[in-house]
């Protein structure tokens, strides 16, 4: 009988904390051994030889809008995009599916269609909204993995923006729990007054769009929250923080001792407001895209730590959902790219703007664990869930609309060139993609 169900050989191992040559053994979907030169048996051996083995990447923040949206996209299309772009995990956001995860029942109708459907981890975000402080507890109670609540309109009708009060309160109640609260922080007051007047003015374009929601719209909205978050001692997540003017407020926070984390997304660190007028609707997004100036500050923030997580915030659509003729102000605001998350930041990040191996790896793996209490997952050790991924970093591809696995074939990414290709997707043990295949059931 072999001693593994799986060895990976000769691979050049990237963890959170170092890279180096080493063999990587698995039993019973954990990672058993992780050391240079292994010469045990194994049930099967992957030879990766000329090849980076990095622990699986942890989407925290994905909308794949099952049940009651699956024509946006679904469990299944959403977990094999995801596993052929190297992740192992994701957190799927409580709105967009009807109904929305604003309560026990709603919660496990989606965590059973996620383990019928997935071919990767499946975690689910609990809803923090004005009709549910009562909830709460019981979504904690049955693996709400944080709640999600929205300072702004979130663009679907049954699921409320949170005003004051309700984030107040629910963030109490949260603090409470043990838990934590992630905030999509845009003014509503700010955003809806600027775009009365662009409206008004008759100026629509993708520049007005952006000049409508500034980002002293962001930094308002976080400031705010903030103050709650130190009033009632709640952990706090800021999501998809578009500037490092963002991301600055928050370090300032950290500094003083208020528990919070930021995230952004791979679409603010490889596209500029100048994609969304040439791209169109493909390319719209809220926050919207910035210039450039941005996008080089975010990275600077990326490589100083500053920037926790890095989650794609797939929210994809139907194609008609994203046309766009002259107005900017219409149409969907919600990119497609989960699958091209990890291709973005070591194209755009490694070998681009010399982001270490183990800076992508804290970011897309192992803080995403942390911050949600994810244990033996996101890095690559003894003990650890065997979550793998194995890239070519020689390998160089131009992203086609036939390589999308999602339910729709459009992203801002299509025709770009990447430099490191994901050639296997191993979920605890069991490898799920390989060489251009989801495997998983066959």
């Amino acid at each position: 009988m072999a001693t593994y169900d799986l060895i990976i050989k000769n691979g050049t191992v990237v963890t959170s904390e170092q890279t180096l040559e080493a063999d990587v053994a698995v039993k019973d979907g954990k990672i058993a051994k992780f050391a240079p030169n292994l010469d045990d048996s194994a049930d099967r051996v992957i030879d990766a030889k000329g090849k980076h083995v990095f622990p699986g990447m942890i989407d925290a923040h994905v909308h794949f809008n099952e049940p009651g949206r699956a024509e946006w996209e679904g469990l299944e299309t959403g977990s094999k995009s995801l596993a052929k772009g190297g992740a192992t995990a994701f957190f799927d956001m409580p709105l967009n599916s009807t109904p929305p995860v604003v309560d026990k029942k709603n919660l496990d109708i989606k965590k059973n269609l996620a383990k019928d459907k997935s071919v990767v981890h499946a975690y689910c975000w609990g809803g923090l909204v004005p009709e549910n402080l009562d909830n709460l507890k019981e979504l904690h109670e049955n693996g709400a993995i944080g709640f999600k609540a929205f300072m702004s309109p979130s663009g679907i009708d049954d699921f409320h923006n949170a005003d004051d009060t309700t984030l107040f309160k629910g963030m109490e109640k949260i603090a409470s729990l043990g838990s934590l609260v992630a905030v999509h922080a845009e003014s509503t007051v700010i955003c809806e007054e600027l775009a009365k007047e662009k409206l008004e003015a008759g100026k629509t374009s993708a520049y007005d769009f952006v000049e409508s929601r500034p980002i002293i719209s962001e930094i308002e909205a976080v400031r705010r929250v903030l103050s709650f978050a130190e009033a009632t001692g709640c952990k706090l997540h800021i999501v998809h923080a578009s500037s490092r003017k963002v991301v600055n407020i928050i370090q300032e926070a950290k500094d003083r001792g208020v528990d919070i984390t930021v995230e952004t997304c791979p679409h603010y660190l490889a596209l500029t407001v100048d994609d969304l007028a040439e791209q169109g609707g493909v390319a719209k997004c809220m926050p919207p895209l910035r210039n450039q100036d941005e996008l080089e500050d975010l990275w600077e923030a990326l490589k100083a730590g500053e920037i926790d997580t890095v989650g794609s915030d797939h929210s994809p659509a139907p194609a008609d959902m994203k046309t766009i003729t002259d107005n900017f102000f219409e149409g969907w605001g919600g990119i497609s790219g989960a699958q091209s998350t990890l291709n973005i930041l070591l194209t755009e990040g490694h070998f681009k703007r010399n982001v270490p191996l183990e800076k992508i790896v804290q970011v897309a793996a192992t803080n995403p664990a942390k911050i949600f209490k994810i244990e033996n997952k996101g890095d690559i050790k003894e003990g650890y869930d065997a979550d793998i991924t194995i890239v070519d970093l020689d390998e160089s591809f131009v992203l086609e609309k036939d390589d999308l696995l999602y339910r729709h074939q459009h992203s801002p990414y299509v025709g770009n060139e990447y430099k490191g290709n994901v050639k296997t997707t191993i979920v605890s043990g069991e490898v799920v993609y390989e060489d251009g295949e989801i495997v998983a059931g066959k």
